[in-house]
């Protein structure tokens, strides 16, 4: 009994050390794969991205002239038809077409010869009329002696009186006569009534002219040194121009041709119609330009800007930092998280290349103004300051 008793210790003292070396070995392979697990945790480490870069501008308010853009379409301050007024053939045709004519300029020659006739006509009948007045005045005086004498009667001298009156009638009848003759004799010479750009000739040389109310249109004449922009303004605008009347024509006014948009005009606000278009809410108000370069015409479209007479506090972004989602316009602002947070806004007009923020932003807001492409609604980001002036120029 003493030897099975002995071979069950023996047994038991087996077991217990097969199952301490187990307990060991297992504890070894837990540190094992623990430290493995670490290193490969330190490993995949660097493969993490960090957050995105974010270059964002704190913005403040800024003193700028709100600019209200309209299109509108140019105008010429002065233009004629050229007609004729006296008729006859048609001579000459002294310019050619699309020329650059000075005021008083000869354009046209109608026959004058009929007219150099009438004049003589004219003329003559004046100084036959003088003639007969200065005798019916000698008459006159004659009578006046021999009623004083007694040797006539009254009715000779009242006659005598009435044919000097109708000699000095006759005179001033004669007179007209011959302003009209010079008149049509002038009117023989067609002329530019004031310095602009001719069109093309449309009759020419042997054409035979006839003076009645349908007379045809010989050319026209539109003046080139200024031109009109007419535009409709909303009543809105209109209501901060009345109201500012004495800063009227201090409001600046800024216009592109809408097919080419390099070279800025800058004039002043000239008119505004008296009444309000009650089916469109506008009111049409003309602003004047120099024609600086010559490349001006009637009927061009026109983008057209008006300034505010002074200048106002603003919150102003760039257009690069305004993205658009459907009709709505948004920006990412960055948090105290270092999140970038969705924010829409409402824009107002343009100042170089900003968009004013009517509403949305507020001063001291850390706007994203690069790489919104990159970064999803509240991602953390590595926030970036950047001067604006260090910024890139966004396109236009």
């Amino acid at each position: 009994m003493s030897e099975v008793s002995s071979n069950r210790q023996n047994r038991g003292g087996l077991k217990l050390l097969i199952f301490i070396l187990v307990c060991i070995a297992a504890g070894v392979a837990y540190v094992m794969f623990a430290k493995q697990g670490e290193k490969s945790a330190q490993a995949a480490a660097p493969n993490t991205p960090p957050p995105p870069v974010a270059e964002v501008i704190t913005i403040q308010p800024e003193k700028v002239r709100i600019w209200t853009s309209f299109s509108g379409r140019l105008s010429a301050v002065d233009r004629a038809d050229i007609k004729p007024l006296v008729g006859g053939e048609l001579q000459q045709v002294l310019f050619t077409d699309g020329q650059l004519v000075e005021k008083n300029e000869l354009l046209f020659v109608i026959d004058p010869r009929p007219y150099k006739a009438a004049l003589a006509s004219a003329e003559a009948q004046l100084a036959s009329a003088k003639s007969k007045a200065t005798l019916a005045k000698d008459e006159l005086a004659r009578t006046e002696k021999l009623v004083r004498d007694k040797l006539v009667s009254d009715s000779v001298f009242d006659a005598a009186k009435n044919e000097n009156q109708v000699a000095i009638a006759a005179i001033r009848e004669a007179e007209s006569a011959v302003s009209q003759a010079k008149l049509n004799l002038n009117y023989c010479y067609i002329r530019a009534p004031f310095a602009g750009r001719l069109s093309r000739a449309e009759l020419t040389v042997g054409n035979i002219i006839e003076t009645t109310p349908s007379a045809p249109v010989l050319t026209t004449i539109v003046a080139n040194d200024r031109f009109y922009a007419e535009f409709d303004v909303d009543e809105q605008t209109y209501i901060k121009m009345m109201r500012n009347t004495e800063k009227e024509h201090t409001m600046p006014v800024d216009m592109t041709l809408a097919a080419d948009e390099s070279v800025v005009y800058h004039g002043d606000i000239y008119s505004l119609d008296n009444r309000l278009d009650i089916a469109s809410g506008t009111i049409r108000a003309r602003a004047i330009f120099d024609n600086k370069d010559g490349a001006l015409t009637p009927g061009m479209y026109a983008n057209v800007k008006v300034g505010s007479p002074d200048k106002q506090d603003a919150l102003l972004i760039p257009s690069r930092a305004i993205g658009t989602n459907q009709n709505k316009k948004f920006v990412f602002v960055i948090n105290d998280e270092n999140q970038a947070v969705y924010q829409e806004v409402v824009l107002g007009g343009h100042h170089q290349d900003k968009r004013i923020v009517l509403s949305g932003l507020k001063a001291g807001d850390k706007v994203v103004v690069n790489g919104l492409s990159h970064i999803r609604p509240n991602m953390v980001v590595s926030p970036k300051a950047v001067a604006e002036t260090d910024a890139p120029v966004s396109e236009k």
